[in-house]
């Protein structure tokens, strides 16, 4: 499998965009608020940068992004579909009019998606009357059922007085979106195409957002930059269309944004490490790992690296069913890695209750300088590719005496030094990617895990790199970086 550098996502210069929005649909989070009369009902735009986190796994339902209703049969919505395609419907006085779904795919979870659907019905093509763009790119291939009337009024779904808008959800209270929204914007009155809200940059080819000052957003017009942690809905077009906020909290405002994209987990890659069903769970952004009864599987990074030092945390409840490290990128081969020493090539730390364990890459095991954790320790990741050599602490106290800083392995097997020979660190006598990774293996019980690698999910997390970037519970050593896109930008350069 290669090493997924996510591909909507630009990384210095330019616009920036300081912050996005994570939904959880375990937490049926949504923001909402009511219409005022249309300037146009004939015509609108919808632009929006997601960022699907929940994958293939969460999608059986549909992950509906935005809703537009007034009763079940006056409503629009644009949905993550079953497949993981995108699926546009509307429906008026119970009369269905439009009914649209790509033949593409949309699974990458490591990537940020532009979605633009413009909207104007006086066209008198029936194909221009409603238009899906994504990162620029006008989607032509769909499996159509309805199409909108000349002159249809999208009055009874969006636009007439006291309907419902909705972000993430259904009107029935299912449907939630897996996944972080930014930049998100409507414009009411007028069909624009996606060059108002983007570009392709002229060195990397990359779809990526710019500043939309200057744009009429109409009555009905919003535009969320997410930038308040204490009012997550504000609007900042000036037309004062605020939404409400449902299960979210200040903890869901995220620096993981469309310019700068954070590693997560790879929720399509779960399948793949199954040994006994069902899937260990992925939500809060695929940074949180549920390990049920019988259940075996092995989670990896989005983001992999070869070169520069990197850190990031975990958080455990202190139950006896994790694997806290990282991998290289032949890990794979079989279900159940730390067992099995011809198979994987990994350093573990095992949280087993009373007796943690130190695995790596050989086989060999060892008791000697681990450190037992109990529920809210926070494990300390510190990857040093230029040097081989991998550290992990416990509350900011790195185990056997390491020091990632000096570049001091301490004493024992834990903070090991390796070299190109080995199978951890290289294939074939070439430096090979490394991701961190989660193991969660169980045979009876229940445990959880919750990873940062700059993006938390949970509180008391403000110490960022010396880039400036992420926030930790503790403090990276110095000279180790967060990791996002604009930190593999710079080490990459």
């Amino acid at each position: 499998m290669p090493i997924i550098i996510p591909a909507n996502s630009a990384a210095g210069g330019g616009y920036e965009v300081e912050n996005s929005l994570r939904f959880n649909s375990g937490s049926s989070d949504y923001l909402q608020k009511n219409t005022a009369t249309a300037t146009d009902a004939k015509k609108f735009t919808y632009s929006g940068w997601l960022k699907r986190t929940g994958g293939i796994a969460s999608s059986s339902t549909g992950d509906r992004f935005y809703i537009g209703y007034l009763d079940g049969n006056n409503r629009f919505y644009l949905t993550f579909a079953g497949g993981d395609t995108i699926f546009m419907f509307g429906k008026t006085g119970g009369t269905e009019q439009l009914n649209w779904e790509t033949t593409r795919k949309f699974r990458d979870p490591s990537a940020w998606y532009h979605i633009v659907v413009s909207a104007d019905s006086t066209q008198n093509n029936q194909d221009d009357r409603i238009k899906l763009y994504v990162n620029g790119v006008q989607e032509t291939f769909f499996s159509k059922g309805t199409s909108p009337g000349q002159n249809f009024s999208w009055g009874n779904q969006l636009a007439q007085s006291n309907n419902t808008l909705r972000l993430s959800g259904g009107e029935a209270g299912s449907n939630f979106f897996n996944g972080l929204m930014s930049e998100v914007v409507f414009i009411d009155g007028t069909a624009l195409d996606p060059t108002s809200f983007g570009e392709f940059d002229e060195d990397s080819g990359i779809w990526k957002p710019i500043s939309i000052s200057g744009l009429t957003f109409g009555n009905n017009g919003f535009y969320l930059e997410f930038g308040n942690s204490g009012a997550l809905g504000t609007d900042s077009s000036g037309e004062g269309n605020t939404f409400g906020v449902v299960n979210l909290a200040a903890i869901d405002q995220t620096t993981d944004t469309c310019t700068n994209n954070f590693a997560t987990f790879i929720s399509i890659d779960m399948s793949r490490w199954q040994n006994i069903t069902p899937l260990a769970a992925l939500s809060n952004g695929a940074l949180q790992t549920v390990i049920g009864s019988s259940e075996k599987v092995l989670l990896r990074s989005t983001i992999g690296v070869k070169t520069g030092k990197w850190y990031w945390e975990a958080k455990s409840d202190g139950v006896s069913k994790m694997y806290f490290g990282v991998v290289n990128l032949q890990s794979g081969t079989d279900a159940n890695p730390p067992a099995d020493s011809s198979t994987y090539t990994g350093v573990w730390y095992y949280e087993g209750a009373g007796s943690p364990e130190f695995k790596y890459y050989s086989g060999a095991s060892t008791t000697s300088g681990t450190v037992a954790i109990s529920s809210g320790d926070i494990l300390n990741f510190a990857l040093d590719c230029d040097n081989q050599t991998f550290y992990i602490g416990k509350n900011g106290t790195y185990m056997n005496s390491g020091n990632p800083t000096s570049g001091g392995t301490g004493t024992g097997a834990i903070n090991r030094k390796f070299n190109y020979a080995s199978a951890l660190f290289a294939v074939n006598g070439a430096p090979t990617e490394m991701f961190a990774s989660c193991y969660v293996s169980s045979t009876s019980g229940t445990g959880t895990a919750q990873y940062n690698f700059g993006n938390p999910t949970f509180t008391g997390t403000d110490k960022s790199d010396g880039n400036d970037k992420g926030s930790f519970e503790y403090q990276p050593p110095t000279g180790y970086l967060a990791l996002c896109t604009a930190n593999l930008s710079e080490t990459n350069s």
